[in-house]
């Protein structure tokens, strides 16, 4: 009797433990899928799963082929072990993608829309230290858009008006998180400058080295960074009034070290090469009419085609010529929920080792190649570890490109407020 209570609860705890077992499988594997899949015409739909997920359709395994009619899309099932079931997905069908990869170094100039409000500080008038900016209610991150309706493009435009004021009340428009806000304020005299002041430190523009990724010749569209401008004080996603892109070339390199982040230096040319039309979580993207070098043409991988594996990265160390080194690619649990961390790479090419230390600032937005196709780009380095960076998925910024081209930016801009 007693060695039969032994072996009935033996049982249920191993029952238990298979039912925890299988309970955060299920968790964890759908925390890894996402709603939207896209799958090439002709091809067989994979998902990059630790364990195997099937995916059905009216009741049948997808087979190489069977989904073949070109911006048809189906409500696949997908199911672990092919019998428990997991969620449904859409599933488009797509032609081929090709781009022209890049790799090469460029310039960026940015102006805000509107002044940006970088840190909230007193003004030491004589009755004390008074803040006009923080009693009206202004915040760090907002942006100032116009005064008494004069539109603010600049740190002049806003000194030049509160100087004007003599301390009579103002009326600001600002922007916050895409909202409108009006506020009034009144400037307050320094001591220490004898000027009016409100209490706050602005900026207007920008300016940096990036690395474009990929041109799409089907939408006319350049992108690169693969991560997006983002202000140094404030952490938020500059929002611009215009940018510029330039040409650029690299002229040294700052090696990483664990806590240390390097850097390329580069050296802007003087010839303008388009505008930046979007600047967005995923990188900026610009309506590009220069001319680029298209000899390297490849067809971009789906998501679900990345693989963890050997890879290479494409960049400029000098000049204006990319090279290819060799890196790992190690797909990022519940990847698909990012739209930009989807990724990391870790460089194990000894020349690109030796020269920079692995990932280092300036290389964001260089290309990741496997099997002949495009499957990211390079987004951040790691600070602990510079061998290691996160990288986006291509057909993550090859989605934006193609808002960019047809105007339809709105949903991008909205996710990253």
């Amino acid at each position: 009797m007693k060695l039969a209570r032994i072996f009935v609860k033996s049982v249920f705890y191993i029952c238990s433990l298979l039912s925890v077992f299988v309970f955060s499988a299920l968790i964890y594997l759908g925390n890894s899928l996402e709603n939207e899949y896209k799958i090439k015409k002709g091809n067989n739909f994979t998902v990059n799963t630790a364990m195997p997920v099937t995916a059905v359709y009216n009741g049948a395994k997808i087979t190489q082929g069977s989904l073949d009619t070109v911006g048809e899309e189906y409500d696949v099932d997908l199911k672990l072990f092919g019998i428990i079931p997991l969620s449904t997905v859409n599933i488009q069908v797509v032609d081929e993608m090709q781009v022209a990869v890049l790799g090469s170094p460029f310039g960026m100039k940015l102006y805000t829309d509107g002044v940006l409000v970088i840190d909230i500080t007193s003004v030491k008038t004589a009755k004390g230290l008074e803040n006009p900016a923080k009693d009206a209610g202004i915040k760090k991150g907002d942006y100032i858009i116009s005064v008494n309706g004069k539109n603010i493009y600049t740190n002049e435009d806003l000194s030049e008006t509160v100087e004007k004021s003599e301390g009579k009340q103002m009326n600001f428009l600002i922007k916050r998180s895409n909202k409108k806000i009006n506020l009034k304020l009144a400037a307050v005299k320094s001591e220490e400058t004898g000027n009016y002041q409100i209490g706050i430190w602005i900026k207007d523009s920008s300016a940096g080295i990036g690395t474009f990724t990929f041109y799409s010749p089907a939408v006319g569209v350049v992108c690169g960074l693969g991560h997006g401008i983002c202000d140094d004080d404030t952490g938020e996603l500059l929002r611009l009034n215009s940018g510029e892109l330039v040409t650029a070339e690299i002229i040294g390199i700052e090696k990483g070290d664990a806590g240390s982040p390097g850097k390329l230096e580069g050296r802007f040319g003087y010839k303008s090469i388009g505008k930046i039309d979007l600047n967005a979580n995923s990188g900026i993207y610009s309506r590009y009419k220069g001319n680029l070098n298209l000899s390297r043409i490849m067809e971009i991988a789906l998501k679900n085609e990345v693989k963890n594996g050997d890879g290479q990265i494409l960049c400029t160390l000098s000049g204006d010529k990319p090279e290819l080194y060799s890196c790992k690619i190690n797909i990022r649990t519940a990847a698909f929920l990012s739209k930009t961390q989807n990724m990391t790479v870790t460089v194990t090419d000894k020349a690109l080792l030796r020269k920079t230390g692995g990932i280092v600032q300036g290389m964001s937005g260089s290309p990741i190649i496997q099997d002949g196709r495009l499957v990211g780009a390079v987004t951040h380095v790691l600070v602990d570890d510079p061998t290691t960076g996160y990288a986006i998925f291509a057909e993550n910024m090859l989605e934006t490109a193609q808002k960019t081209a047809n105007g339809t930016t709105e949903s991008i801009l909205k996710e990253a407020s």
